[in-house]
C-alpha cells in the first residue's frame, strides 16, 4: 500500500494560497467613443481598433433599423 501524504500545516497552506487572489479587470478607454473596453480588443460599441473600423457599430445598426422602420411606415402610408 502507498504511504499517506504528510499533513500540511495551516501556515504553509495559507502561504501557498496567498497568490490565488483575483485581480481586478483592467480596462482602457476607447479613443473614439470614450467607453470602457478591454485592452487590445475591438470596441464593441463603435467597432474601432487603433483608429480603424473593423465592425459595424451599434449606433449604425440602430440607425439602420430606424430607417428601415421609417421606410416601412412610409410605404404603408403610400399603399393606403
Amino acid at each position: 500500500m502507498s504511504v499517506p501524504p504528510k499533513r500540511r500545516p495551516s501556515s504553509s497552506k495559507r502561504r501557498r494560497a496567498a497568490h490565488f487572489a483575483i485581480a481586478a479587470t483592467r480596462t482602457s478607454t476607447c479613443p473614439k467613443c470614450s467607453k470602457q473596453i478591454l485592452p487590445h480588443r475591438v470596441c464593441p460599441f463603435c467597432g474601432t481598433y487603433k483608429g480603424k473600423e473593423y465592425l459595424k457599430s451599434k449606433l449604425d445598426k440602430k440607425e439602420e433599423k430606424k430607417s428601415k422602420k421609417q421606410k416601412a411606415q412610409a410605404a404603408e402610408k403610400q399603399g393606403k
